[in-house]
């Protein structure tokens, strides 16, 4: 896409005034970002910059002033984006690298950002992207990254030009621009709809309709003929312009969905161009259906790839091979159509459903390119427009809930006001809120594919109980790995009775601090007498106390070091306060850097409780004294306490090579005393001011008092500090060692995992109408109503703030005979016999990999693979692989099933 002038944002010579900080950078870039974002507004300019050159330069900016010593990450070069564009010779208009993720590969930064890092830094070439507005009912904004691509065929001399427009670009600009390039007066110039290189729809030139609205997609082909030319060669199908138009109604088919012959009142059309032997392409826009040849089998068609659209196809097909949808959708549907919906998509999403199911059973082999599908999709979804990879359980959520809305038959919803439980019998409750959900929804998805479950919260603090029944449309489940996480903690024991050890326990993900105590007091044999106080420690400091038992352990982060200070009970009460016993002077004397302002803190800080009464130095020393004697040395042992052996060098104040003090203030160094057996200061909060202590000194304690222990050479012969500087961190993450397989888990498990009470997230807190608070609730499910189909979603992606990570684990799930019987709370009589017979699959890492369909066609009782357009035969022993994501299961003996075993008996007459 080239965007007038936008090489004026570079600035010649590349001569401009720095400001005078990295900091300050900072701020005129942050500032100008939030003036920007407070500014949106479509057609906004956003600039594309390589992550790589943008790290760099966060890093420069981010970094800690320093005071005119040299920078520990210098001032990046020129902008450079040549590692994301495929051309660095094309600076007039390059063109971005397919496949590049956001936040990766490149960041997107307003006009304004872009122009002040051009002027500081030069470089590029510049890449600019136009922000645009896009959604039915709720706007959004969003950066078009990668402009639609269109693959330009001029019928006369078959040459074939690259057109880049943004998709909300009008037909009309579309003609313009062609007629621009090719030097061809609008009157003469006819542009065609030329998908899978045969000829479609005859495009408007006075029409306003967008690119996107008239289902053009990224590298797809249209044809320019000129009048007076010699074109015959594309001369126009019997279809017509009819192959992109989508049907105002549904089509009112006989097709059956054994895939028998089936009435049409169209044509049938192939090409000679195909992705794969014997696989054709039609549009799915086409509102008449082929007809099935004798012998041919419905249900066997694939779905062109429109650019990344894996993920949808995935999820279509396995929606139509679900029997109940494919009866419904297959005949005349037009009476349940909901167009006033405020909740729907006017009709549009189910009708241009309907007409994709009715093409792919009707197409034989022919591989339909679901345009005119996608198109509704973006309009209504548009977080599913463009052609990035996308979640194909996602769709499928989005999808199933559309369609219900669309297909709603109640047209007003009344109001109900719900009923208190009062100590109600459950099955009462849930069939009472069961009919109120269906006086609201009544539709064919909710019929087949909604089921009910039990809630239970229980409140921690007052112990209320909450219990609701909800509809579902389908199970997340968590692999039970998700579900706990591990944390490392090291244990510092305050009587010196043992070396510091650091333990390694597993807590619910989104658990308490009370479980992490609960699991390292298990871990490390705590007695009944004794209590661990939990902290974090950063920058050799206490940066934080974990003393809310209620406190969630997300809070905790992988690359935090966690400390557990393990003390006798007694040790605490409201006559303690707290003692943080921090160390420095390893590489200058503490007295001597104080001057600088400068002291060299290192190794772990110990805490303890102690008396408010007053304290003197002695007692100061004679905890810090017991707190290190696990570190002492065994050559060192005997110097310990034996005169001025015991850390203080008799060359203290003259011995250079001893580290410590030299100095020629002897006020200062008189005021340490030397019947201490270390050197104490006491400090503030900031570390800025230091105090000797004697062995004398008084001092009240308050609710932290912090004091400083100096280290030098003696100190370091004496114990061994390798103990306190070793500190592991909460979980380290290996991405360099190779992947092993984890050990196979159960469907049954992951669904147990599911039902399992556990508490819920910090973000997710439920208000007590007992304590009249948000509380962090225990949260119990229970099965209560199924559905005749039954989906399960493998959540094998997880999130956090620093990781996105896909779990690989192999889950063994049933294909036949899956019985739920024992899960279910509400004994009915009615059979919870499931079998599987489809299944979205998705292979490699995230933000990429490639998604497929296992499904089973159900009048032959035959497991197909469907891979984009490529559809192939494929054993049952096949079905089961760690790449299962999404599993779609039908009752056994359901009415369902029945009522489709009857459709194919009528076909087979």
């Amino acid at each position: 896409m080239t965007i007038a002038n936008s090489s004026d944002f570079m600035v010649e010579n590349a001569v401009c005034d720095f400001p005078s900080t990295p900091d300050e950078e900072r701020r005129i870039v942050s500032d100008l970002t939030t003036e920007s974002e407070d500014n949106l507004k479509e057609g906004n300019l956003y600039f594309v910059i390589s992550k790589r050159w943008y790290t760099s330069w966060q890093k420069y900016v981010e970094q800690p002033c320093s005071s005119g010593g040299p920078s520990e990450s210098p001032r990046p070069g020129p902008i450079e984006n040549n590692d994301i564009i495929e051309n660095a010779k094309d600076t007039s208009d390059p063109q971005l690298r397919r496949l590049l993720v956001e936040g990766v590969d490149y960041v997107l930064v307003p006009q304004q950002v872009w122009k002040r890092l051009a002027e500081w830094y030069s470089g590029g070439p510049p890449i600019p992207r136009k922000l645009i507005c896009q959604g039915f009912y709720s706007r959004s904004y969003s950066v078009e990254v990668y402009p639609l691509c269109l693959l330009l065929t001029d019928g006369r001399d078959d040459s074939i030009t690259a057109i880049r427009l943004g998709k909300q670009a009008s037909i009309t600009e579309l003609y313009e621009k062609v007629c621009a390039m090719t030097e061809v007066s609008q009157e003469k110039a006819r542009i065609w709809d030329y998908f899978g290189k045969r000829k479609g729809q005859l495009l408007d030139p006075s029409s306003e309709k967008s690119l996107e609205e008239s289902s053009l997609h990224m590298d797809q082909d249209i044809l320019l003929e000129v009048d007076g030319s010699s074109s015959s060669q594309y001369a126009m199908s019997s279809a017509g312009n009819e192959l992109a138009l989508v049907p105002l109604e549904p089509s009112r088919s006989l097709v059956t969905i054994a895939g028998g012959p089936a009435l049409s009142n169209g044509h049938s059309t192939t090409s000679k161009f195909s992705l794969f032997p014997k696989v054709t392409s039609e549009d799915d826009g086409c509102d008449s259906l082929s007809i099935l040849g004798k012998g041919e089998r419905g249900g066997l068609a694939g779905l062109s790839n429109l650019g990344n659209t894996c993920f949808m196809n995935s999820a279509l097909q396995c929606l139509a091979h679900t029997p109940p949808i494919i009866e419904y959708f297959l005949q005349d549907y037009s009476e349940d159509i909901n167009r006033d919906n405020p909740l729907g998509m006017c009709g549009e999403l189910a009708i241009a459903f309907g007409e994709l199911l009715k093409k792919l059973w009707s197409s034989g082999r022919n591989a339909v390119a679901p345009r005119s599908f996608k198109t509704k999709l973006a309009r209504f979804a548009p977080q599913f427009s463009g052609y990035n990879q996308h979640d194909s359980q996602e769709l499928l959520a989005f999808l199933l809930d559309g369609l219900h809305e669309d297909l709603n038959k109640v047209k007003r919803k009344p109001y109900i006001e719900l009923k208190d439980s009062d100590s109600r019998p459950d099955d009462e409750v849930a069939e009472e809120l069961w009919n109120y959900h269906k006086a609201r929804n009544d539709s064919v998805i909710v019929n087949v594919c909604q089921g009910q479950y039990k809630s239970t919260l229980i409140c921690p603090v007052c112990g209320k109980i909450s219990i609701t029944f909800d509809p579902f449309m389908y199970l997340s489940l968590p692999l039970p790995s998700t579900l706990t996480r591990q944390i490392t903690v090291t244990v510092f024991y305050c009587d010196g009775s043992h070396l510091p050890m650091p333990y390694t326990v597993t807590v619910p993900k989104y658990g308490s601090c009370r479980d992490l105590i609960t699991a390292l007091g298990t871990a490390c044999c705590l007695t009944n007498d004794e209590s661990l106080l939990l902290a974090e420690v950063y920058d050799h400091k206490v940066f934080r106390y974990f003393e809310n038992p209620l406190e969630s352990v997300s809070l905790i982060k992988n690359d935090e070091h966690i400390v557990a200070y393990r003390m006798k009970q007694v040790q605490k009460g409201s006559g303690k306060a707290k003692l943080e016993i921090l160390h420095g002077g390893q590489e200058r004397a503490v007295l001597e850097s104080v001057r600088g302002r400068d002291v060299k803190l290192f190794g772990t800080p110990l805490v303890t409780y102690v008396n408010t009464e007053r304290l003197n130095g002695s007692d100061i020393d004679a905890v810090i004294s017991g707190f290190l004697s696990p570190l002492q040395r065994v050559q060192a042992s005997s110097k310990i306490h034996n005169g001025r052996e015991n850390g203080h060098l008799p060359n203290a104040a003259t011995d250079e090579a001893s580290g410590s003090i030299s100095s020629p203030d002897t006020e200062i160094e008189d005021a340490c005393d030397r019947e201490l057996s270390f050197r104490i200061f006491l400090t503030d909060e900031r570390g800025l001011d230091f105090k000797p202590l004697k062995s004398d000194t008084s001092l009240k304690p308050g609710i932290v008092t912090r004091v400083l222990v100096e280290w030098n050479e003696g100190e370091h012969e004496s114990y061994d500090s390798s103990y306190l500087s070793d500190l592991p961190e909460v979980h380290k993450t290996s991405f360099s060692a190779k992947k092993t397989r984890q050990e196979a888990i159960s469907l049954f498990s992951c669904l147990e995992a599911f039902l399992a009470e556990e508490p819920l997230g910090p973000d997710d807190m439920w208000f007590c109408p007992g304590c009249k608070e948000h509380r962090q609730a225990n949260k119990k499910l229970d099965l209560w109503k199924l559905p005749d189909i039954l989906v399960f979603h493998l959540k094998r992606f997880t999130y956090s703030r620093y990781l996105k990570n896909k779990i690989e684990t192999f889950v063994d799930f049933p294909i036949n005979d899956l019985d739920l019987s024992k899960y279910v709370k509400n004994k009915n009589g009615q059979s919870y016999l499931y079998e599987l017979y489809a299944v979205s699959n998705h292979y490699g890492g995230l933000g990429g990999g490639h998604y497929t369909a296992y499904a089973k066609l159900i009048d032959d009782n035959k497991w197909h693979h469907f891979d984009d357009s490529h559809v192939s035969s494929v054993n049952e022993s096949e079905i089961k692989n760690s790449a299962a994501y999404v599993l779609f299961y039908r009752r056994v003996g359901s009415k369902t099933e029945t009522q489709s075993a009857e459709v194919l008996m009528a076909d087979m007459d």
